[in-house]
């Protein structure tokens, strides 16, 4: 019995030895810990008996470098006096250390220390700077500042960064250095707002931290540059969707509706807009140059102007701009206006042609033409603008109603008709003897020119030989002049 007893304690002993050891091995291991600025990290004390386990007399101390920033001794607490103090924080149960609103010289080796037990962690601190506050317009740059601090030596870091899309971003220009990164992204569509991702990894560290940070793009959600057509005389109105309470933009800005005519014209305003911080939004009319509604009832986030009767000269650029804290962005509407006429104006009498002009006001893209053609009619009825032309003139012959289509890429965009009226039969009739008349008259006045003519040249011709005679009198002083008349 005395030598199993015996037995039994030596394989305890054993036992004991290899777990002292094992905690031994542990103990002299740096764990490593990441931590975000502005953030919260927990540094574990691990090995560290609970607190019914633990001898009134023992003594725990947490370390910061050399210095002693907590220790606990008798049950009784103290924390390093200071303001820098109050981000720490130990738990009761498992002395974790909790350091609060990290800052980037929180990094450094932490120990925590009890009889002779060590555990240390290795502190790194990353703090990530999104410029302008992470507030965008459309079409800025971002630039995002990546700084790193922790012991030495230092690790050697890749990012890689993710849209709120999930799409890898490759940065326009990257400056590194040991502790700090720049980059310059590409400008910003409406369409990047969300949570983007900054990825931190380095082998050497067994470094990968995925930072979340928010973006938001003020903005359009259509931002290219739209054309609208419009035919002369109809209603029109244009609209431009904001983005603000899509992407919960919760800061106030401004804004305001240009028109002009021509690109080196003047630009009138037509109303401003501002928006709250609430999502409240507000418009006032401004200008008299155009006649123009604001409708009463439009969808929200949604900027709109009515043209109740639209005009030829109503054409143009129509800009609606958005400001916020001095930047602009703005989103443009050309509005092309398509009338047509005839000349002359009135029914179409048989046997006279009429001219039927189609036109419109503004330049049309390359891929665009204007087209007449007759309802119903034959191809050779059909006749096509070329490139660039804004007017389409054609000679007609034929009555019916004729068609002026604006065609973009084989899709017609607008269309414009003019009926053109067969004149009755007695106007006909009134115009085929009105026609004959005028031609009688003309001839008559072309015989009667001619007679007139050879009757003044006959009455010249007999002045003429007057003329001479009387030279003739004069010059030989003789009687002969009656004989020489009568011939």
């Amino acid at each position: 019995m005395e030598s199993c007893s015996t037995g039994v304690n030596c394989v305890l002993a054993v036992f004991l030895a290899l777990h002292l050891g094992l905690i031994s091995s542990m103990a002299q291991q740096t764990e490593q810990q990441i931590g975000i600025a502005g953030q919260e990290v927990t540094l574990p004390c691990r090995g560290i008996p609970s607190d019914s386990s633990l001898s009134p007399h023992t003594v725990v101390t947490w370390m910061y470098s050399d210095t002693v920033i907590w220790r606990m001794e008798n049950n009784n607490h103290w924390r390093k006096p200071g303001a820098v103090s109050d981000q720490f924080q130990v738990t009761s149960t498992n002395k974790e250390l909790k350091v609060r609103n990290l800052v980037l010289s929180n990094a450094g080796i932490y120990t925590c220390k009890y009889g002779s037990y060590k555990a240390r962690t290795s502190l790194h601190v990353f703090k990530l700077t999104v410029s302008l506050d992470g507030h965008f317009l459309q079409n800025e740059v971002p630039e995002l500042t990546l700084m790193h601090n922790s012991p030495d030596p230092k690790p050697a870091l890749s990012i890689t960064l993710f849209n709120s899309n999930n799409n890898i971003v490759t940065p326009e220009r990257e400056n590194k250095s040991p502790q700090k990164h720049i980059l310059n992204l590409k400008k910003l569509e409406a369409t990047d707002s969300g949570t983007w991702v900054c990825n931190v990894h380095s082998d050497s560290s067994l470094i990968n931290q995925n930072i979340s940070f928010v973006v938001k793009v003020l903005g359009f959600q259509d931002p290219d540059m739209e054309r609208k057509y419009a035919t002369a005389d109809s209603t029109v109105i244009l609209s431009w969707h904001l983005n603000f309470q899509k992407i919960k933009w919760n800061k106030g800005f401004t804004g305001q509706v240009n028109w002009k005519q021509q690109e080196s014209a003047k630009a009138h305003e037509l109303l401003d807009f501002n928006v709250t911080a609430l999502g409240e939004q507000h418009e006032t009319r401004k200008s008299s140059h155009l006649l123009f509604e604001i409708p009463e009832r439009t969808p929200k986030s949604t900027i709109q102007v009515k043209l109740p009767k639209v005009h030829f000269n109503h054409s143009g650029q129509y800009q609606c701009q958005l400001a916020y804290k001095g930047r602009h962005v703005q989103s443009n509407i050309e509005l092309v206006v398509m009338k047509v006429s005839a000349n002359p104006v009135g029914p179409l009498s048989r046997g006279v042609k009429m001219t039927l002009i189609c036109e419109v006001s503004g330049p049309l893209p390359p891929k665009a033409h204007l087209r007449w053609e007759r309802v119903n009619g034959t191809q050779m009825d059909i006749k096509n603008s070329k490139q660039h032309e804004v007017k389409l003139e054609v000679n007609i012959s034929a009555a019916g109603l004729w068609s002026c289509h604006l065609i973009e890429d084989n899709d017609r965009k607008i269309s414009l008709h003019y009926h053109v009226e067969e004149a009755p039969v007695w106007i006909n009739y009134v115009v085929t003897g009105a026609s004959i008349g005028g031609s009688v008259l003309v001839f008559a006045l072309v015989c009667l020119c001619i007679i007139s003519g050879i009757s003044w040249q006959r009455r010249r011709q007999r002045a003429k030989r007057m003329a001479q005679a009387r030279q003739y009198l004069l010059e030989n002083k003789t009687c002969q002049c009656q004989h020489w008349l009568k011939k």
